[in-house]
């Protein structure tokens, strides 16, 4: 049981700090919405631009002014959502909407829209215009010997300069495309045979390579249709959100929706599989796997992964990219049981197959765990907090809630009971959660003290304590952390790091996530008269407040540096918020008076010593520094063959590199096809097979010959 003094202390800050852990947690039940309008109405968008115009420099932490720069940002974003891989667009069109891009502050003001009309026309335009020459590439048949590459990083990728350079470019990727499904129908038919015995050349099989062309040429038609589908609508709500996301990455314009759909738009939550996602720049994004979901006992569907195309167990790929998230997500969808294929290209440009038998997530795999390890006569305590959970709607309903606090309260009681010599605590891939619990499970190791500093958009700052003076655990700790540790679970890190209380250990940094969001209902900006005039007008989700440690220092942008920086199998990603566009810069504030922790700790700077000479000494950590180093070149090769023994090399390459991290133990051991099943490992096995977690291990038990020992502070 929870002792009283704990069970009241968090109903007290809960209460203080609803709103804030609500803003932390991407909720999904805070409003409900009905499905969007089916005709489209000008009145309507232009009183949501009104209301834009006027909310978003009001009421966002910034209070940046709707301005030329504004707009030159909303317009960068909006062009690079109409048409992300620069499949259609010539330059002569971007020019020519290039015309608003110091513009859109004007529309919005005067409530008068124009530039998302005209960006549908171009775009519809050209989308016709590829339609039609598709055939006729297709029917000029292609010369697959011939030794040509295609630029595939959009970034590297300039507009087409013609109709001309623009039907060449399409000839490259279905070219590419009738290639590489050439190459699956062989690998469907042969199996896993050797390139030796396979006999790639299409004169041998002739039949397949038909098929290939006729499957080619119907799903392209079929993809483009689609797009040709797209509303007025979306292309106005697509606008609205690029004008919004200006501001910063984490603020969104929500349309109206169902409420199923709302769920995903707010916590981008892929049911059946256990995927957070997001709609970046037209393409589908996994940003996070939840913990007991099907994803993550898979194992290889990893966060920053683009999901290109989706097929059931045996049927055809249906290409989402450029497709809308509620979209997508419904071929993803299915029963439980059923198995959906992900066409996924890894950030280092892999692209694989992954199976995944959708099934519901197992929640007791989303709690805190932890377990015993032993180093010789000495135990040691792993603590594995997946996220910050909270029911925060079932706790104001009066109902008794499972929270992550108690969670981690109840299996502290545990590993004590073992008398643990040290204890390991583990926030990597952990997103977040109520701020609520980062305050509290702070206090379970400190004597009471300011733990974060929450400054809102009026530039006034509130100081959230632990009030409780009682240390559930003192003795020494390290916390385990990684790029995709965010919010939350960074608070926790730096108030420990900065109290002197634990060492963390991990990549470079963490994520940089050091904001909170409020959810803004559109509709409650109208008189009640006009209620029933105007269809739901959406909802904004605005960026109102900021974090910031004890010492002063945001946690934002730059995150939590750790004290001993090792190898990361994230090392060669972009990730983090210092590489999403227009995030909000770190700055500091005035540091708070606190006192550094007294009690036993590791002595930093000669446990960084003795963890790096480690870490030096390990196979495992030359493994993934190895690995790391080798998709980081990857990444950058962006320039792919398309030709056939090109094409087949650069697989055969992929099919080995594959193998090389299945044999370094960072990839899982089951194949694309699902045939061989992954095997479920226990906490205790993951742990014992973890690196980070031995390396942990090896500096809470280094007491002789490294003249590593529990310090008293000052």
């Amino acid at each position: 049981m929870i002792p009283c003094r704990r069970r009241s202390h968090t109903r007290h800050l809960c209460a203080l700090l609803l709103c804030g852990a609500l803003l932390l947690s991407l909720t999904s039940g805070c409003l409900a919405k009905k499905a969007p309008p089916e005709v489209f109405d000008e009145d309507r968008n232009q009183l949501i631009a009104l209301i834009l115009s006027q909310q978003l420099p009001a009421q966002h932490f910034s209070h940046q002014s709707l301005d030329d720069d504004l707009s030159r940002k909303a317009f960068d974003l909006y062009l690079r959502q109409l048409d992300p891989r620069k499949r259609f667009l010539l330059q002569t069109d971007v020019h020519q909407l290039g015309a608003f891009s110091t513009h859109v502050d004007d529309e919005l003001s005067r409530g008068s829209v124009v530039l998302p009309d005209a960006g549908m026309e171009l775009l519809n335009d050209r989308i016709r215009l590829v339609d039609g020459f598709v055939d006729a590439i297709i029917s000029q048949g292609f010369d697959f010997s011939s030794r040509e590459y295609l630029e595939i990083e959009p970034k590297k990728l300039p507009y087409a300069e013609n109709r001309e350079a623009l039907r060449e470019r399409w000839r490259l990727m279905l070219k590419m495309q009738v290639i590489e499904t050439y190459f699956d129908m062989l690998k469907d038919q042969k199996g896993k045979q050797q390139a030796t015995d396979m006999g790639i050349d299409p004169s041998k099989h002739p039949e397949r390579m038909r098929d290939a062309i006729k499957k080619v040429r119907e799903s392209t038609h079929r993809s483009l249709q689609r797009l040709l589908k797209q509303t007025r609508q979306d292309h106005y709500d697509r606008y609205f959100d690029a004008i919004t996301r200006a501001y910063d990455p984490h603020s969104d314009y929500l349309a109206p929706t169902s409420k199923e759909d709302f769920d995903i738009q707010m916590s981008g939550s892929l049911e059946g599989i256990g995927a957070l996602l997001r709609e970046d720049e037209g393409l589908i994004k996994v940003v996070r796997i939840i913990p007991g979901s099907a994803a993550e006992k898979q194992g290889q569907l990893q966060a920053e992964d683009t999901i290109l195309a989706v097929a059931e167990k045996n049927g055809e790929p249906i290409d989402i990219s450029e497709m809308r998230i509620r979209e997508a997500v419904g071929y993803i969808r299915g029963p439980k049981g059923t198995e959906v294929h992900l066409t996924v290209q890894k950030p280092d440009g892999i692209k694989l197959t992954i199976p995944i038998t959708r099934d519901v997530v197992r929640i007791e795999e989303t709690y805190v765990k932890s377990t015993v390890l032993r180093q010789g006569k000495y135990a040691y305590g792993y603590l594995r907090i997946p996220s910050f959970y909270r029911d925060f709607t079932a706790q104001g309903n009066g109902e008794e809630i499972r929270n992550v606090t108690d969670d981690t309260f109840d299996e502290l009681g545990k590993l004590k009971q073992e008398k643990i010599k040290g204890l390991i605590v583990d926030l990597r891939n952990n997103g977040g959660g109520a701020l609520t619990d980062a305050v509290q499970i702070s206090g379970l190791f400190l004597p009471g003290g300011p733990v974060v500093q929450v400054k809102d958009a009026h530039g006034s700052i509130r100081v959230l304590e632990d009030e409780d003076p009682a240390v559930d655990y003192d003795g020494e700790m390290i916390v385990l952390v990684n790029q995709f540790s965010a919010s939350a679970s960074e608070i926790l890190a730096a108030a420990l790091q900065d109290y002197g209380r634990a060492m963390v250990i991990g990549g470079a940094h963490t994520h940089g996530k050091g904001t909170v969001q409020a959810m803004m209902d559109l509709n409650r900006n109208l008189p009640l008269f006009q209620l029933q005039r105007y269809e739901d007008l959406g909802a904004l989700k605005l960026t109102i407040q900021k974090f910031y440690r004890i010492n002063g220092g945001s946690t934002q942008y730059k995150g939590v540096e750790p004290d001993l920086v090792v190898p990361s199998v994230a090392d060669y990603l972009d990730t983090g918020e210092k590489y999403l566009d227009y995030s909000l810069p770190w700055d500091q504030v005035a540091p708070i008076d606190y006192r550094r922790w007294r009690g036993e700790r590791l002595p930093i700077d000669q446990s960084r010593q003795v963890g790096e000479r480690w870490v030096g000494n390990s196979e495992a950590f030359r493994k993934i520094k190895e690995e790391t180093e080798k998709a980081k070149v990857r990444a950058k090769q962006t320039n792919v063959a398309v030709y056939l023994d090109g094409v087949w090399k650069e697989r055969q390459d992929m099919e080995r590199i594959r193998k090389e991290a299945k044999a370094a133990g960072l990839l899982p051991e089951g194949d694309e096809d699902g045939a061989t099943p992954v095997e479920e490992k226990t906490l205790d096995q993951q742990a014992a097979a973890d690196p980070y977690v031995q390396l942990a291990v090896h500096l809470l038990s280094s007491r002789n010959g490294q003249a590593i020992s529990a310090v008293k502070g000052p």
